[in-house]
């Protein structure tokens, strides 16, 4: 790296919360793997609910992580995460702060590389994040009452850094639309490969032959719900929901007896579901949305939502197919049509190499050195 001193440059990682599995907190791995020295700061730290391999990794944490409810539910700690970043300073060259909301605020010594995984939902989308209209709840309103403050604080926090980057071309739109900055876009890597150990999942060991496959949080704007209504109206064929969220009581609940939901699969099962499901299904609007690319080395096809990051990760007809809405017969249209279709699974394991984690580690480590040489 370019620097004016002998001494290496201190990088630090910045995220909202890491207390859940998803596509940001795999971001934040790769990123550790670009830069192993780099500790983690974060408002919320939860090892048993996220990834296990942050307990290799130096985790530091805001006061409000001594509270164990909000650790085991972060979003009841919304009003008190702006506070909460004000007061997790990083002393470091330049700090990577891997943001949804929130961590793109940290206050640092350095240099800023804001990745927008996107703007806030609860302030630019509350609707779509809410599932419903924001008047029509407690919860809603709540929000609604909070909205100014918070976007006050969020535009603030964005002018704040040094350099934007989007992981989507719909998030540099966003990101432009929110905070008038022009975001250059960086993609993600996905994170599941095939190249590791897989370990038969038990519960659908039965369905080995063949199932569609949804890998999501159970959140109302994931549209599973919608899905798993659509797989009532398809009695031959089978759809496995790899998952957890708010939503798992309600949809258990409402099961047929041709789906089946799973969670807490670990890296080696995951490979093993992705390895045996025929298609992945992706029916929420995702800022990026890894699960594409992961079914995609499995050269397994996606049949998603057109709109949001899958349109920079599915190639119609190549890889997958796309439906116009989110509703159980747009759903089931797109099943029965790919049902009809012989795929190319090296073809579409050739798109994804497009997004490998080499890539993405040299577009970020480039993006460091800038900084660093113009950090005078």
């Amino acid at each position: 790296m370019v620097v004016s001193t002998n001494l290496r440059p201190k990088v630090a990682i910045a995220h909202d919360y890491l207390t859940q599995r998803g596509g940001a907190e795999r971001v934040i791995l790769a990123m550790l793997r670009a830069f192993p020295d780099a500790t983690v700061h974060t408002t919320l730290y939860d090892p048993a609910g996220t990834y296990p391999e942050f307990r290799d990794a130096r985790v530091i944490t805001s006061p409000i992580n001594r509270i164990r409810p909000l650790r085991q539910d972060h979003r009841l700690a919304l009003p008190l995460l702006p506070g909460a970043i004000n007061r997790l300073p990083i002393d470091a060259d330049v700090v990577i702060a891997s943001s949804s909301g929130w961590a793109h605020g940290v206050p640092t010594t350095g240099r800023k590389l804001v990745y927008c995984h996107a703007p806030a939902k609860w302030l630019y989308q509350p609707a779509a994040y809410l599932g419903h209209e924001p008047s029509a709840s407690v919860k809603g309103r709540a929000l609604q009452a909070m909205t100014p403050w918070l976007r006050r604080w969020d535009r603030l926090a964005a002018a704040s850094a040094d350099r934007y980057l989007a992981n989507s071309t719909v998030v540099r739109d966003r990101v432009k639309a929110a905070y008038g900055i022009d975001a250059a876009v960086a993609f993600p890597p996905f994170g599941v490969c095939d190249d590791g150990p897989q370990r038969e999942v038990r519960e659908v060991a039965d369905w080995r032959d063949g199932y569609h496959l949804i890998v999501s949080r159970l959140l109302p704007y994931k549209n599973v719900t919608e899905a798993i209504a659509a797989f009532r109206g398809l009695p031959s064929h089978r759809l496995v929901v790899v998952g957890h969220g708010p939503l798992e009581d309600d949809l258990r609940a409402a099961f047929p007896s041709n789906v089946r939901l799973l969670n807490g699969l670990d890296d080696a099962a995951l490979r093993w579901v992705y390895a045996h499901a025929t298609t992945l299904i992706a029916p929420s609007i995702e800022d990026f949305g890894l699960t594409p690319l992961e079914a995609g080395a499995f050269g397994k096809p996606t049949l998603a939502l057109r709109g949001g990051g899958y349109l920079d990760t599915v190639v119609e007809d190549v890889t997958g197919l796309f439906f116009e809405a989110p509703t159980p017969d747009a759903i089931r249209s797109a099943v029965l049509a790919a049902s009809q279709r012989r795929w190319d699974g090296e073809a579409i394991a050739k798109h994804v190499d497009q997004f490998s984690e080499p890539r993405f580690h040299e577009r970020l480590t480039a993006e460091v050195e800038s900084l660093l040489a113009h950090r005078h």
